[in-house]
């Protein structure tokens, strides 16, 4: 099979003369990120200046920028260009107490972005005679528009169907003739289900390529995927602060992501130590952004554990491949897409009195669906009472909802019932990777 390429000359850029183009534009990244409260200060403290960047290891001697930089400095601490003129687009995550981690960006940084989400889709087959429709939610999850100008830029015909309604999802498929699709792996199979259920063969539909990504998959559950809808299904990375999906992405060889070294300096580190690791260890993801102009972030750490593939790729691309994510260095977790916390979960909990303090989340695959358990410990209150439990019960799912965008199923147990830890309590219990 001949490999194409959207820009060639990056993509296939010798591994010298991409390390002389990030040290570039890393110098100008500096330049621009000074302009910040938060950088200013930081790069004075420092005492480091872009001049000061000789190589690319001189990057060390900038302090990580963490998600709690970024909620000190909510909204526009970390902005560095002039909103007023040039933003154009705000995006947000959540985090553990309400308050969201912004990044703004200027028309350039969504062309640039735009651009990747481009260069990724066409390295995985889609062109531009196919019809790409988007599964993901749109507004401030940056997986909708994101992929949708990344598609639209692309030149291909776009379906941006949006999160939800499955049978209308098949429907768009069958009568636009979608060749290509974008869902979390857990939806791609529940889709694959509701064509069984309409009677349907989901492995003859127009279907040939599915992105998945946003949730923990392994690849046995892509397999299946491949198998139920009779596609290919390659893995993909993007978080918003490093902008949203294209940040990596695997290519035909479906063996490792490639992460696009012209826009992004990547390291991975020892999360205790902060001190890097031998190429091909697993270690926590740090990124630094080197194309964008309104809030570039120097040495974010994602929190996402992974390692580099050592090797090249038989595709021809030289930028960096990084295995899928092994999992967080954190305490945050991801069920349908969905980033959550279990301080989110907790600090709904501790409204109620006749609630315990001991909780516990269980994370299990039932039926091919991700589910999300969230059992708690009853304080004094009688577990004979049905009636008032069971309206506890409802209230508290409703809000857990409300708060973290997916609904639990939500378990009254009675006190001391849950396994007590002698040292740091386990919240949370994951069983997805474990049958």
């Amino acid at each position: 099979m001949k490999t194409q390429f959207w820009e060639r000359d990056i993509e296939t850029m010798n591994r010298d003369d991409l390390h002389r183009l990030q040290l570039e534009r890393l110098k100008k990244t500096i330049k621009i990120a000074s302009h910040s409260p938060h950088y200013c200060k930081v790069f004075k403290e420092c005492g480091v200046t872009a001049d000061d960047m000789l190589t690319l290891d001189d990057l060390r001697r900038i302090p990580f920028t963490t998600k709690a930089d970024m909620r000190a400095n909510y909204p526009f601490g970390l902005v560095s260009g002039d909103m007023a003129a040039d933003g154009v687009r705000i995006h947000s995550s959540s985090g553990t107490t309400g308050t969201p981690t912004v990044i703004v960006h200027s028309q350039h940084d969504l062309n640039s972005w735009a651009n990747l989400v481009a260069r990724c889709l066409y390295m995985v087959g889609v062109r531009k005679e196919d019809v790409f429709q988007n599964s993901s939610g749109y507004g401030m999850f940056t997986g909708g528009l994101g992929f949708q100008y990344g598609a639209e830029r692309l030149g291909a015909l776009t379906v941006p169907a949006a999160a939800g309604n499955s049978k209308r999802q098949i429907k768009f498929i069958t009568d636009f003739h979608s060749t290509a699709l974008h869902a979390i792996p857990s939806y791609a199979i529940r889709l694959a289900e509701i064509f069984q259920e309409e009677g349907l063969d989901s492995a003859a539909s127009t279907l040939k390529t599915l992105i998945i990504g946003a949730e923990p998959h392994t690849d046995e559950q892509r397999r299946k995927i491949e198998k139920m809808l009779g596609v290919k299904a390659y893995n993909c990375f993007g978080m918003t602060e490093m902008n949203g999906p294209g940040v990596a992405f695997e290519c035909q060889e479906q063996n490792g992501m490639h992460l696009w070294e012209d826009c992004y300096i990547v390291e991975i580190i020892d999360p205790d130590t902060g001190e890097p690791v031998p190429e091909g260890e697993v270690g926590e993801l740090v990124l630094t952004t080197l194309d964008r102009e309104m809030m570039p972030l120097i040495r974010y750490r994602t929190r996402d554990l992974t390692r580099i593939l050592p090797g090249q790729c038989p595709c021809g691309r030289t930028h960096v491949r990084i295995d899928r994510i092994k999992g967080r260095s954190d305490d945050m977790f991801i069920i349908k897409g969905v980033n959550i916390f279990p301080m989110q979960v907790e600090k709904i909990l501790v409204q109620y009195p006749a609630l315990g303090s001991n909780y516990l989340i269980t994370l299990d695959t039932v039926d091919n669906q991700d589910e999300m358990i969230v059992e708690v410990e009853l304080s004094d209150l009688s577990t004979d009472n049905y009636i008032e439990l069971e309206n506890v019960r409802r209230e508290i799912t409703r809000l857990l909802k409300d708060e973290i965008l997916v609904t639990p199923k939500v378990k009254l147990v009675k006190k001391s019932s849950l396994p007590q830890s002698e040292g740091k309590a386990v919240r949370v219990k994951d069983l997805r990777n474990n049958r």
